[in-house]
């Protein structure tokens, strides 16, 4: 909301026409803006025409003066605001107050001012899921499965997930204490908050195959650089190909976007064209630097949650067939923003392009209820989806066909997005007390690690430890019926592994855990192992009477 000049009811509406038009839009766009972290020229108010600026004057006049509630002048704009963003219906096009812009800061910038602390509620207790690299936590010995009991000498029993992150935030260099339960023991601990690092790469690892992976899970700031790292050591470790996974990464920054395209191209290749408003020039992207790593095979996973600079990666890759795309179709976010900073301290998130891939695909999702219409965002749900078969086709550099509209479809489609009918009935069984049903399995967990019967990450979920996991349920009188839990018992397993796992032998142990029973990474993989060149993948998924099989699921 821009701040104002008071205006009170029964003030006379002979000012100058066009002051309160003016001070509307100047005050949203004052400041200048940026393009996907560059700085704009910002744009000039628009001109109203006189019966335009003069409806507006009457019935703001008539709003402030007659009522039948008291408004403030500020709370009008406020409202002014909305509704006209709102009536652009562009999901992607809001008004920040400082509080969302202070968090979109933190989310391109990949830093916070905290003690690094991944945290859950667990039994009514926050409970450590993981500490942040290099962080203060990290440094101080904090564990994976640490209750935090005390925090400044109050109890935390109870508390809410933004509680516990209010009270752990705060201004750099000051102290914050705090007490953790770990087993039978009580540790205190007094942290100084520090600017914490949250990376956008947090998880590198080499799988079975010399097969590499990167986990890109925000294109921040510093995406290109941490993934160019991440690859080298892969690399150093001996790995021959590489997985990229952008599952559930909504995007960020433009550049950052191309940037990490760029890493695997050749100089003057397309990455992205974005069209603005009819006549105005496009403006294309195109790769500069040589490629780092030209003989390695990559394969791309994508997801419903993959959006944005994601798509755009996923989708420069795919059209220059640089790299597999596997997985399921991507959301579709096919546009860009400017972040115009206003003088309330807060900021305006414009949409201002439409973004298309190489080959001139544009992935936005089309509204299906007129098919004529231009193509129009939507707010993920499946009311925007476009079925393949009306999918406009394009021909990548090599000839592959490629789709557009309504997200990046996979060269290969693993993973089904559809619940399996056991885990639907366990959690409408459990209805609201599912969260008990994750508390059960962390205690369950924690009580395995301090028997030490966790002998190796790989530890089989044995039919003694789902009994303890379903009296414990009973104990807590959330139990389903035994014939629902036994049915789920499959993803129950998977579910107690993984996490006695993680608290016994850490994340990484975790991961690679899950990453065993992941049909997309195991099909990306399997494609990827004895390939020695990007087109040798291709090749693979084209021979005929050669089926590629993902390594079965261990439990």
């Amino acid at each position: 909301m821009a701040d104002a000049l008071p205006e009170t009811p029964g003030t006379a509406t002979g000012r100058t026409r066009g002051v309160v038009a003016a001070l509307l839009f100047v005050g949203l766009l004052v400041l200048g803006g940026v393009w996907a972290g560059r700085a704009l020229t910002p744009p000039a108010p628009p001109v109203a025409s006189l019966g335009g600026t003069k409806l507006f004057d009457q019935v703001l006049s008539a709003v402030a003066q007659r009522y039948v509630d008291t408004l403030d002048m500020a709370a009008i704009y406020d409202k002014a605001v909305t509704g006209l963003l709102s009536e652009l219906n562009d999901p992607y096009t809001a008004f920040l107050s400082p509080e969302r812009l202070k968090r979109l800061d933190e989310q391109i910038s990949g830093t916070y001012t905290g003690v690094g602390l991944q945290v859950d509620i667990r039994d009514e207790w926050p409970t450590v899921i993981e500490p942040i690299a290099g962080g203060p936590s990290e440094l101080a010995g904090v564990q994976t499965g640490d209750r935090i009991v005390l925090i400044d000498g109050v109890t935390t029993k109870g508390w809410t997930f933004l509680e516990v992150s209010a009270a752990l935030r705060g201004l750099p260099g000051s102290n914050v204490s705090f007490v953790l339960e770990r087993v039978d023991q009580r540790i205190p601990l007094t942290l100084k908050r520090a600017s914490v690092l949250r990376r956008a790469v947090p998880r590198v690892a080499l799988l079975p195959g010399a097969v590499g992976y990167a986990d890109v899970k925000v294109f921040s700031a510093q995406t290109t650089t941490e993934l160019s790292l991440a690859v080298d050591s892969l690399i150093k470790q001996g790995a021959r190909s590489l997985i990229i996974d952008l599952r559930g990464n909504p995007g960020g920054l433009l550049e950052q976007g191309v940037a990490v395209a760029d890493l695997f191209l050749d100089p003057g290749k397309p990455i992205v064209q974005l069209r603005a408003r009819p006549g105005s020039d496009a403006q294309t992207y195109a790769d500069k630097e040589p490629q780092r790593w030209p003989t390695l095979p990559i394969a791309v996973l994508v997801d419903r949650g993959s959006a944005s600079a994601s798509e755009i990666v996923a989708g420069a890759l795919q059209d220059h067939d640089r790299a597999l795309v596997l997985g399921t179709t991507s959301f579709g976010k096919g546009s860009a923003q400017n972040v115009y900073p206003l003088v309330s301290g807060g900021a305006l998130r414009l949409t201002t392009a439409r973004w298309y891939t190489p080959v001139g695909r544009s992935i936005s999702k089309l509204a299906p209820a007129d098919p004529d219409a231009e193509e129009s965002e939507s707010n993920g749900s499946a009311r925007g989806a476009t079925p393949d078969t009306i999918k406009p086709r394009f021909r990548t550099d090599a000839g592959r066909t490629v789709l557009g509209g309504g997200g990046i479809t996979p060269d290969v489609t693993v993973g089904d997005s559809l619940t399996p009918l056991p885990v639907q009935a366990l959690a409408r069984a459990m209805g609201k007390n599912f969260g008990a049903y994750r508390d059960a399995l962390a205690k369950l967990a924690l009580s395995f690690r301090s028997s030490g019967v966790l002998k190796s990450p790989g530890e089989p979920v044995t039919r003694e430890m789902l009994d303890a996991l379903y009296r414990d349920l009973v104990e807590r009188k959330v139990a389903p019926e035994r014939r629902i839990f036994d049915n789920a018992g499959p993803w129950i397993s998977r579910s107690l592994g993984y996490e006695m796992t993680r608290v016994a032998f850490g994340p990484d142990a975790e991961f690679l855990r899950r990453a065993q029973d992941d049909p997309t990474m195991q099909r990306a993989a399997a494609l990827l192992q004895g390939s020695r060149t990007p087109r040798e993948v291709f090749s693979r998924l084209e021979q005929k009477g050669v089926e590629v099989q993902a390594t079965p699921p261990q439990h």
